[in-house]
């Protein structure tokens, strides 16, 4: 069965206007409709939904990285052009996570899919 055809919207306001109706003064455009099952795969490939994320396999390793007492004063948040941001609560934990960052960033890249990660950027939060 074919899909009757669309009027123009100059048509569409033409007849709103016969029939006594407001006219459509919206800029939106009318464009076919999309198959819901491709877009729902697209989604889930380009926000890597029911894949596990590089920070979540380094957010369930961080107290073997850093040790427990240090992991429970700070929390990795994402990895962005080849930096981990880590956000600390303490001040020492901070200084800690500094002066050991060359050997955390040794055993991070031991992760799979870390091996692209060059840095830690440490911010208190």
């Amino acid at each position: 069965m074919t899909e009757p055809k669309a009027f123009s919207r100059e048509v569409e306001n033409l007849i709103a206007g016969l029939r006594g109706l407001p006219e459509d003064r919206g800029r939106s455009r009318r464009r076919k409709t999309a198959d819901l099952g491709g877009i729902i795969d697209e989604l889930l490939v380009k926000y890597r939904i029911s894949h596990d994320s590089l920070e979540h396999s380094i957010r369930e390793k961080w107290p073997e990285l850093v040790g427990t007492p240090n992991a429970t004063y700070s929390h990795p948040v994402v990895v962005e052009r080849g930096l981990l941001l880590v956000l600390v609560s303490h001040a020492v934990v901070r200084n800690e996570l500094f002066h050991h960052r060359k050997s955390i960033l040794e055993k991070l890249r031991k992760l799979p899919g870390c091996g692209s990660i060059r840095g830690l950027t440490l911010r208190s939060g």
